[in-house]
Order: C-alpha cells, then sequence, then structure tokens
C-alpha cells in the first residue's frame, strides 16, 4: 500500500515566492474582489425598497426564505446567479433573471431549490428566467435530485411574451419537465407563498406536493382578467386562496399560516424523502482532514495572470495537486500526448477520470507524417494528434470502469498545418469528440482559462452534456482568442475598405484592431456566458474542490448508467 502512495503521489512545481506568483495573486484577488462586490448587487435582487414592500406583505424575500430553509452551516452551491446580468436594461434589468436556483442541503438530504425572487417585476418570467429554471430542472433530472420550488410569481412577463411563452425552450417545457420528473420519481415539492397565477399556476399542481401561505393566490386568472373575460366579480381569496384551495379545490395539501411555518414544513417533508441504496460509482471511505490535498488551494490564485492578453504557462499537475485527495493521481499513458493530462484520483473518496490540458510545452517524438522519428516542440494548451488519441481511449476506460470524468480547461484549439494534418488530426480529433459525444458516465468541466475553439468542444463543451459547466474568473469562452480574431477580422475589414477606394493609415488600422478585440474580450468573459447560462457558475479557484465535491454528490444521486455503446470510430 505505502508503494501505491507514493507512485500516486504528486509534487509541486509551483514555486510560491517568485514575483510573478506574487503578481499573479493580486491580479487574481483584485478580479475576484470586483466580481464579489457585483454578485452582492446581484443578490439585492430588486433592491431595499422592492424587499421592504415584500415584507409589508408579511413575505419574506427569496434569500430570506432560503436562509430558513436550508441547513444551517452547510455549504449553498448557487447556480445561475449571473444570469440576465446586463440584459434586459430597456425594462430596468432582471438581476439573477428574477430567480434563485442552486444545490443545497434541506434536513441534511441534497436538494435543488428554485425560488422566485418577487423584489424583481413581481417574480415575472423573462426569458432568461424561464431557460434559468429550465436549466435548474435538467441539472435535476440528470442526476435525480429532489427539488422544491418556492413560488412567488406574477408569471410572464408580458412585454416579452413571444420570447418567454412558445418554444420548446420556454416557459412551458418547465411543467413538462414537472411531469417527467414525477414519473422518474424525483420527489418535487412546492411552496406557494405568494402569487401563482396564470400559466405559472401548473407548476405547483404538477409536483408531488403542494403547500400554499395564507394571503397568497393561485388562479389561472386574477379577478380583473375574470371580471373582463367572464362578467364574474370576485375578490382574490375567494377566488383563489389557501383557504379556498384547502377546504373546497383540494388543491393544496398543506395550508401555512406563514412563510415560517411553511417553511418549517417543507424541511419536516424533505426529512422523510427516503434514499436510493444503490450506488454506481466507486466511493471509500473519507476523511475531511486526512485525505485532503497536500498543497493549499489558495496557492491557485498564483497560478494564472486573470488579463485576457496574457499568455499562461503552467504545470496542470499543480491545479490537480490541489483538487484530488491526498494530492494522489495515477496518470495515463503520462509519456504520451503530453499537451493533454489523464489520469485517475479520487475527490471526497469519489472516484474521477481527469482530462486536463497541459500548458507547459512539451518534447515529442513524432510518430507520423514528414517529421517522423524527429523531435518537435509541441505547445502548451494545444491539442495534437496523439493527446487527442490518448484522451479518447481515457474517456472509453472510464465509461466502462464507470468512473465520473472531470475535464479541466485551458485550451487553444487543435493543432493545425502540414504535419498535423499528415497525422491524422482531424481522425484524431474526430474519435475525441465522439468518445465525449457517446459517454454515459457523469461529466464535469472546469474552465480554468481559455477553452477556444474545437478544443471546447473535445473537452466536453456546453454541448456535449456536462452535468455541471464551472467557470474560474480567468475563463475566456468563444472561437478563438480577441487578439486572434482582432487580427483576422482587421485584415478582413481592411480589404473591403480598400476594394472601395479608401486608404487607411495605421492609427487607423490600430482603431479598428482595439475595437474589434475589446468587442471579443468583452464576449469571451465569463460574466458574458453565466449571463446567457453557458455557464453554471463562476467559482473561486480556491473553491474548486469544495465545487466539485457538491457537483459529485448530485451526480451519484442518479446511480442508472445506460450501456456504452462508442458508435463508429476513426482509426
Amino acid at each position: 500500500m505505502a508503494d501505491e502512495v507514493t507512485t500516486s503521489a504528486l509534487g509541486s512545481r509551483l514555486d510560491l515566492k517568485t514575483p510573478k506568483f506574487e503578481a499573479n495573486r493580486a491580479a487574481m484577488q483584485m478580479l475576484l474582489g470586483g466580481m464579489r462586490s457585483e454578485e452582492e448587487t446581484i443578490r439585492q435582487g430588486g433592491g431595499a425598497k422592492a424587499a421592504e414592500a415584500q415584507h409589508k406583505k408579511g413575505r419574506m424575500t427569496a434569500r430570506e426564505r432560503l436562509a430558513l430553509l436550508l441547513d444551517k452551516d452547510a455549504e449553498w452551491l448557487e447556480l445561475g446567479l449571473w444570469a440576465a446580468n446586463g440584459m434586459y436594461t430597456e425594462f430596468g434589468g432582471a438581476p439573477g433573471a428574477g430567480v434563485v436556483t442552486g444545490l443545497g442541503r434541506v434536513a441534511g438530504k441534497l436538494c435543488m431549490i428554485v425560488a422566485n425572487d418577487a423584489t424583481v417585476k413581481a417574480g415575472a418570467f423573462f426569458p432568461m428566467t424561464a431557460k434559468k429554471v429550465l436549466r435548474a430542472q435538467h441539472i435535476a433530472l440528470e442526476n435525480r435530485i429532489p427539488t422544491l420550488y418556492l413560488v412567488d410569481s406574477s408569471g410572464v412577463f408580458l412585454p416579452l411574451q413571444e420570447d418567454v411563452f412558445p418554444d420548446q425552450d420556454d416557459f412551458g417545457r418547465v411543467f413538462r419537465n414537472n411531469a417527467v420528473m414525477s414519473s422518474l420519481g424525483i420527489p418535487q415539492i412546492t411552496a406557494i407563498m405568494g402569487m401563482c397565477v396564470a400559466g405559472g399556476a401548473y407548476l405547483p399542481v404538477m409536483t408531488d406536493t403542494v403547500l400554499m401561505t395564507e394571503g397568497s393566490g393561485l388562479f389561472l386568472a386574477g379577478p380583473a382578467l375574470v371580471q373582463a373575460a367572464i362578467g364574474q366579480k370576485t375578490d382574490a381569496e375567494t377566488l383563489g386562496g389557501a383557504a379556498m384551495h384547502a377546504e373546497i379545490s383540494g388543491t393544496v395539501d398543506f395550508k401555512e399560516k406563514d412563510d415560517a411555518a411553511c417553511i418549517a414544513r417543507v424541511r419536516s417533508l424533505v426529512s422523510k424523502i427516503g434514499t436510493s441504496p444503490r450506488e454506481a460509482f466507486s466511493r471509500i471511505a473519507f476523511d475531511a482532514k486526512k485525505d485532503a490535498p497536500k498543497f493549499a488551494e489558495e496557492d491557485l490564485y498564483g497560478l494564472l495572470d486573470p488579463t485576457p492578453a496574457a499568455t499562461n504557462s503552467y504545470d496542470v499537475h499543480d491545479v490537480i495537486a490541489r483538487i484530488v485527495d491526498r494530492s494522489e493521481f495515477d496518470e495515463y499513458k503520462a509519456d504520451f500526448g503530453r499537451t493533454l493530462v489523464c489520469g485517475y484520483a479520487r475527490i471526497g473518496g469519489r472516484a474521477v477520470g481527469i482530462v486536463a490540458n497541459q500548458k507547459l510545452h512539451q518534447q515529442q517524438i513524432v510518430a507520423m507524417g514528414p517529421q517522423a522519428g524527429m523531435k518537435r516542440t509541441e505547445f502548451g494548451g494545444v491539442i495534437y494528434t496523439e493527446s487527442a488519441q490518448k484522451a479518447a481511449r481515457f474517456i472509453m476506460d472510464c465509461n466502462q470502469q464507470l468512473v465520473p470524468l472531470v475535464f479541466l480547461h485551458d485550451v487553444n484549439g487543435f493543432m493545425v498545418g502540414k504535419d498535423a494534418e499528415w497525422s491524422g488530426i482531424i481522425r484524431a480529433g474526430a474519435k475525441m469528440v465522439s468518445a465525449v459525444s457517446t459517454s454515459v458516465v457523469p461529466k464535469i468541466t472546469v474552465i480554468l482559462g481559455g477553452s477556444f475553439g474545437a478544443g471546447h468542444y473535445a473537452m466536453c463543451g456546453k454541448a456535449y452534456d456536462p452535468r455541471f459547466v464551472f467557470a474560474w474568473p480567468t475563463a475566456r469562452y468563444a472561437v478563438m482568442s480577441g487578439a486572434s480574431a482582432a487580427n483576422t477580422l482587421v485584415e478582413v475589414r481592411v480589404k473591403q475598405l480598400e476594394r472601395s477606394g479608401k486608404q487607411l493609415s495605421e492609427e487607423e488600422k490600430k482603431a479598428i484592431y482595439e475595437e474589434i478585440k475589446n468587442t471579443y474580450d468583452a464576449q469571451a468573459d465569463p460574466r458574458y456566458g453565466a449571463a446567457r447560462l453557458w455557464i453554471d457558475a463562476i467559482i473561486d479557484p480556491a473553491k474548486t474542490r469544495e465545487v466539485l465535491l457538491e457537483a459529485l454528490e448530485a451526480c451519484a444521486l442518479n446511480p442508472d448508467v445506460p450501456k456504452f455503446n462508442p458508435g463508429v470510430l476513426q482509426t
């Protein structure tokens, strides 16, 4: 056993005393500080006045409800916090898309929670609100996570109804998911603690258990619309109050006095949900102190220069050593295809396979093509033929052995040029993409730095069904980097202008370059992607292990894995 531990143990190349490390750490902490400040503003929702209005109705805000619902001192992994950030400005914005979603513990059980924020446009559904709720449901569906809905919503935001109401991934899909989740035995509990009107009234009734507080309303049409439609006059309480639904329609299962009593009842109900005895994925006993990594996670602050134009070079083993149990890692084909690092480890006692981009340049003997037999330098962060072949085989092995996969991105893309084409880079890349596409074990993606082009796809980008997508503040997410895009597009624009007879000075060319680069850099920023729900959460690098622990536990709630059938592979 001692020999096994020794051969698996990772060291660290990271020099914590260099000026570069200190500069990176300072820049990262400044970036994190700015993001935390922005996040705190988002968490305020509609602001103090809107919160006060909620209190005057005898209701809590969404986050006050969460504080009461969640176990004390338990971790809360918020998902989609940045959703709709910078969007809907013509309507005054929609912080967090007007809904709070995330994973937290209730009565000791890991639950997905969806809570309308009534301080944001009365909890109305914007297009991104629907997408955020659907993303939460998708995660709950894939991982069989019990789901709790805290409903306080006025329904669809009417000025944008055409983008909320009709399509396959719009508002109606929420109710379809309620039915599908129920059919799969995923517990769903809804607490109505405010308004629940129009199409939104179906959500609670499509779930397993419905609670409702006094003073809340549940109806397909409110009093004004009822009068306009059929001429009937009625007050909200008589039409769809808690007493009516508890005593007459029989729609709600529990009538509660107020938010606090309702949440206490939800906690009691969750405590009685059973747990599946099966577990498909390897897990051993875990001691948080004894099995912690040998190196401090805070060291990761100094790993990357967070400025968009920076070219970072680092050993990805230094990242792995700070997130896996005891810093032990069984590296797969360590001497082959070295620009990708693959291997087995445990995180919180749970077995994982890791696929990570290596950012150090590597020396490799060329196997095929015009330079066969010669040594060449392979650029860090680039996927070459050999590394794609290695990763494809490793991903297939993980599926064969039921080992969940964690992808650590800092990828420039696939290698190009004559040597690469002769070596079969397209064929090898297709093999890797195919292995990722047909993979059946849980996949979790963490974007550390760049995630560009087809490299993003091969490393299990959003289109390839990772259970979760997380990003460091240093992440860059686009077809190519801002500098590369600007160089390409400047050349195109200059030629267009020259064909029309305009000659540009160097200053004018530089101005065009800066304009394009700034636009591209803004769109590659992780906040831009998170606003559009391409990213589930922007995470503190020092919390990477903590986040993965939570995500892996969520993945383990669904032990059912389909048969792995990789289909036709290019050979």
